[in-house]
């Protein structure tokens, strides 16, 4: 529901204009002069205003730079008997979103308004989208070979159609924000915002205002108004991560919105109503917060509607160098560095090591190595020692279960059995799928004994 502010020196009018907008069920908040206006504007936070241009006092063309230093995404539409064209220009100039002259039918006002806001809607769903392309999925897709990944993103492509709240769990760095964009761009929602949130990186004073917004006033240093997360994720898709970070003090507000999918600044009297996909991630057991009363077990109940677990790296080493492929890719592209692959022995370290840190420590280490190679190819000198030295270096270096030859073949075996498995055995479509000649496909499947 849109607010809007009408400013006119004329009762009736602004009466009459408050009852036609009023049925159209915008919230009208009105003011008589320009020192009322600002009282109002700052009271009401509208979205847009309706304003006179001559007005006893201040008129509404000096009023328009004070209104826009206030609130530069509220639209204002100008209003005088005394129309001409250079002053509907200079208007304009000024600032003006538009210009009405007097007399005017209520049909010709509520059409400008309804222009006016879906301007602005598309203005700021313009530049929320022009940030999450610069965050996209695509700057760090989904990598996978694995079956238990393979099944993540299965269970992520059956759960992207419903706005049914989604929680993420694992490990910290196993690309759970990821995930979540990934749902965001599979879903109804994906020409939509997704706006994403660290709930264990804002200081619990500010969080509320973050996540909800505030009314100028709010609090001290609250100097001008703020949307709120919710409210720029409207339509969209809200990403909560380490949601088990939320104070507790604020769980039951988050619960509140969830149930009701309405929104109430800091320093405002009425709520807003919002339109969000909630997406939430933990490294946390939420369980056992909720057993040891750090965690609302109803939010927990509300957040876990559809679960999806993210298995750590060293669970799925299948992945590794695939993965490993990727980053050396990016790397090599974004530090200009003439890398081209890694050499035996150090990839076979890197599919044994543990990876705490999983994809994120990968990441880093395939970025390190990029950076300190001499030549073409990354080998044991530019990995850090904690990866070279593992305890099953001396099984590596023979040539055991963990060796490059065993890593390779078992990531090609699992992308061949998803291949065949989408397709329905189908092998001339699977080999299309995997980019290889139907003869490949029929070599490696007797090589790796690999049944349909």
């Amino acid at each position: 529901m849109a607010r809007v502010l009408i400013v006119d020196d004329d009762e009736s009018l602004r009466e009459s204009l408050a009852l036609v907008l009023g049925a159209e069920g915008w919230e009208v908040s009105v003011a008589a002069d320009a020192a009322q206006a600002l009282a109002r504007f700052d009271e009401a936070n509208p979205d847009l205003v309706l304003c006179d241009l001559r007005m006893p006092g201040r008129d509404g063309l000096s009023l328009l730079p004070e209104l826009s230093r206030r609130r530069p995404d509220a639209p204002v539409i100008l209003m005088s008997a005394y129309g001409t064209e250079e002053l509907a220009l200079e208007a304009m100039r000024r600032g003006a979103y538009d210009y009405l002259a007097k007399p005017f039918q209520p049909a010709e006002v509520v059409l400008a308004i309804r222009k006016a806001h879906e301007r602005e809607r598309l203005r700021r769903k313009s530049e929320l989208l022009a940030r999450d392309v610069e965050r996209a999925v695509g700057d760090r897709p989904i990598v996978a070979a694995s079956s238990g990944m393979i099944e993540v993103l299965e269970l992520i492509e059956r759960a992207a159609e419903y706005k049914a709240t989604v929680l993420l769990t694992g490990e910290s760095g196993t690309g759970k924000e990821v995930l979540a964009r990934a749902i965001h761009a599979q879903s109804p929602r994906r020409d939509e915002s997704f706006v994403a949130v660290n709930c264990g990186a804002i200081p619990e004073a500010l969080l509320e205002s973050e996540l909800f917004g505030h009314a100028k006033g709010a609090f001290t240093g609250a100097d001008r108004a703020r949307r709120g997360l919710f409210t720029e994720a409207d339509g969209g898709t809200l990403f909560l991560d380490e949601v088990g970070e939320l104070p507790f003090s604020l769980q039951v507000k988050l619960l509140r919105v969830l149930q009701e999918e309405e929104v109430r600044p800091l320093g405002e009297s009425k709520p807003r109503q919002v339109d969000v996909r909630v997406i939430a991630a933990t490294a946390r057991e939420l369980e056992s917060e909720v057993a040891a009363g750090r965690f609302r077990e109803d939010l927990f109940y509300r957040l876990n509607v559809l679960r999806v677990e993210v298995p750590p790296l060293r669970e799925r080493p299948e992945d590794i160098p695939l993965l490993v492929d990727h980053f050396l890719a990016l790397f090599r592209d974004t530090l200009g560095k003439p890398v081209r692959g890694v050499a035996d022995e150090a990839l076979a370290r890197l599919v044994a090591y543990r990876w705490p840190g999983n994809v994120r420590e990968l990441e880093n280490v395939i970025e390190r190595a990029v950076i300190l190679a001499r030549g073409e190819q990354l080998g044991l000198r530019e990995l850090p020692a904690n990866v070279v030295e593992i305890e099953s270096a001396a099984a590596v270096a023979g040539g055991g279960d963990l060796s490059l030859k065993r890593a390779r073949r078992a990531a090609e075996s699992e992308m061949i059995r998803r291949a065949l498995r989408e397709t329905d055995g189908n092998r001339t479509h699977a080999a299309r799928l995997l980019g290889i000649s139907h003869r490949a496909l029929l070599y490696t499947l007797k090589e790796y004994e690999i049944r349909d």
